[in-house]
């Protein structure tokens, strides 16, 4: 099977190689301070004895798993560790498969198109079913598009690209329809500290035993280079979840792992809410620039995304690349998240993303 190199690296390495200044708004790396605690935690786990730096457990050390499991309501024995979110769903994907019910995965378009290529990989049929109008799910085409092939619903809130958050009754539809079709609901909240509108929910509030749930804290401790995400996996399914992880990468990083623990027990929520305001605030002024560009845009209600599209522009790699040349900002195609390649995606963790829209302003 061939498998395509991510788009995001193209435009990385393009934007690197520009004779000009370019301001980065490809990847969500944040670039907000990570919580006190967490850095303490790397420093103070530099003196432990050699047994500290020897294999953790395969499934993620045991404290870690307790202290996620307590806050997702969950026993401890359906928590895995994984090597980020990335990882947590490849496992979630990979578990859908191997129940033999089906081979179809159903996302929705646009998509992060991670999720497409993981799939793909697995060797999945994929099918997109597009959002609804405003970026938020489609309810009855998920419903009308899942079948007896379908292997899993993979579902993003707050999602990626288009900020779109998901509620209560959103994320129940998502689990009866899995149960009904013997689906599996895959439900990726890596960006759930993100939430503008207060009206998230995750998966696991339903109470389904066709649910998995998947997360990191790449994002809400700013942190996407320690690579410490979970799974939670229903009863039935952790035991060869956690057989695949321990295959593809014996275990993961113990450091990383005790450093996210300690920040966990240590830090309160004023944390997150900062993240939460400086994002706010680069959201309206970056928006606002995009009025003046005469720019359409989904305003987003999560995460840190803007999803625009500019007249005379679509969203493709050739203009991408004029944008970084001509304008010197550079962003992600449209066509990279599915079939919306009239759009153009922004990512908004850098101190200059206001300047990046004056930039798109003025080039407009």
């Amino acid at each position: 099977m061939d498998y395509e190199t991510p788009l995001f690296f193209h435009v990385m390495q393009y934007a690197a190689a520009a004779d000009r200044d370019v301001i980065d708004l490809v990847s969500g790396g944040p670039d907000w301070e990570p919580p006190t605690a967490l850095r303490e935690g790397l420093r103070d786990y530099a003196d432990g004895d050699p047994e500290s730096f020897q294999y953790p457990p395969s499934d993620g050390l045991r404290d870690l798993r307790e202290e996620i499991a307590a806050r997702r309501g969950v026993d401890t024995g359906r928590v895995v560790i994984t090597n980020g979110a990335g990882e947590a769903n490849y496992l979630a994907i990979a578990a859908a498969l191997e129940r033999d019910a089906g081979n179809e995965i159903i996302l929705t378009d646009p998509v992060y198109p991670y999720y497409p290529g993981k799939a793909k990989m697995l060797g999945a049929d994929v099918r997109l079913v597009p959002v609804a109008d405003g970026g938020g799910l489609d309810v009855d085409a998920m419903c009308e598009a899942a079948s007896s092939e379908t292997a899993a619903i993979l579902v993003n809130s707050p999602n990626n690209p288009t900020g779109a958050v998901y509620d209560a009754e959103t994320m129940r539809a998502m689990a009866d329809l899995a149960e009904d079709t013997d689906a599996l609901l895959v439900s990726d909240e890596v960006y759930d500290h993100y939430d503008y509108s207060g009206r998230f929910e995750s998966a696991l509030a339903a109470d389904s035993a066709h649910a998995v749930v998947t997360n990191s804290f790449s994002k809400s401790m700013a942190v996407t280079g320690l690579r410490v995400g979970y799974a939670v996996f229903p009863p039935h399914l952790v035991d060869a979840a956690r057989t695949r992880h321990m295959l593809v990468n014996v275990t993961g990083a113990r450091p990383s792992q005790a450093a996210v623990l300690r920040a966990l027990r240590e830090t309160g929520p004023e944390y997150y809410e900062a993240s939460r305001d400086l994002l706010r605030d680069r959201i309206d002024a970056f928006t606002d620039a995009l009025d003046a560009a005469g720019a359409e845009y989904i305003a987003p209600d999560g995460a840190f995304y803007v999803f625009a599209r500019f007249e005379g522009l679509p969203g493709t790699l050739e203009n991408v690349e004029r944008l970084v040349d001509e304008a010197g900002v550079a962003c992600m195609p449209g066509d990279t998240f599915g079939t919306y390649d009239e759009w153009i995606r922004f990512a908004l963790v850098t101190p200059r993303a206001e300047e990046a829209a004056h930039r798109l302003a003025d080039y407009f």
